[in-house]
């Protein structure tokens, strides 16, 4: 009686180790799984987030140079009507995160900046010169620096780059919903992010 007794003792503490490891053995399986498609889902959020813009500027260049002194020069001048296609991007590719499987953690690191592409398309109309003070590279090269300047400006002023942002806090949202779903916990500079996700993001 006793040998059956203590036979199915050792069974049963057998069974329930075998339980306990394959249970063990099945979450870390489910949070490797879990961990694995939160990276994936943050890299297909990877693509370029673009606001587009169409900014015009009339440009006037002149330029002289004294011969004889200030009473003799010679001028050029030119009329430029420039119309720019402006795009602001995220490239979210560039987000530097760390997944912890331990802690059940994503830590966002940093976000990139917002890049800024100017398209710019030159009309000249009125160009003169005197003979001694010709057009050439240089000035051409001045004149599309000063205009880049100045729609670069424009852009800052505008609400092009604000735009640009209400469309990342969108795919930025993903994020928590997907941390939160799952039981995890969403992490940036040193603090959980709740509801306030996105304006935590951008500060």
């Amino acid at each position: 009686m006793k040998k059956i007794l203590t036979g199915a003792l050792i069974t049963l503490a057998g069974v329930l180790v075998f339980r306990s490891c394959t249970e063990d053995t099945a979450k870390k399986a489910i949070l490797t799984e879990n961990s694995m498609l939160i990276q994936e889902q943050i890299k297909n959020v990877s693509k370029l987030i673009v606001t587009e813009g169409h900014f015009a500027e009339v440009y006037n260049y002149k330029d002289s140079q004294e011969l004889f002194g200030p009473l003799i020069t010679a001028d050029k001048k030119a009329l430029v009507v420039v119309n720019a296609e402006v795009t602001v991007a995220y490239d979210l590719s560039k987000i530097d995160f760390e997944v912890d499987e331990t802690t059940k953690t994503v830590r966002i690191k940093s976000i990139p900046e917002p890049e800024v592409k100017l398209n710019p398309d030159f009309e000249y109309y009125d160009v003169s010169a005197d003979y001694l003070n010709q057009f050439n590279a240089t000035d051409y090269n001045k004149i599309k620096k000063n205009v880049k300047a100045s729609l670069l400006k424009k852009v800052e002023a505008s609400s092009l780059k604000r735009n640009a942002q209400n469309r990342l806090m969108s795919e930025l949202q993903k994020f928590y919903i997907l941390t939160n779903s799952m039981e995890w916990t969403l992490v940036y500079k040193d603090e959980i992010v709740e509801e306030s996700f996105p304006m935590l993001l951008l500060e």
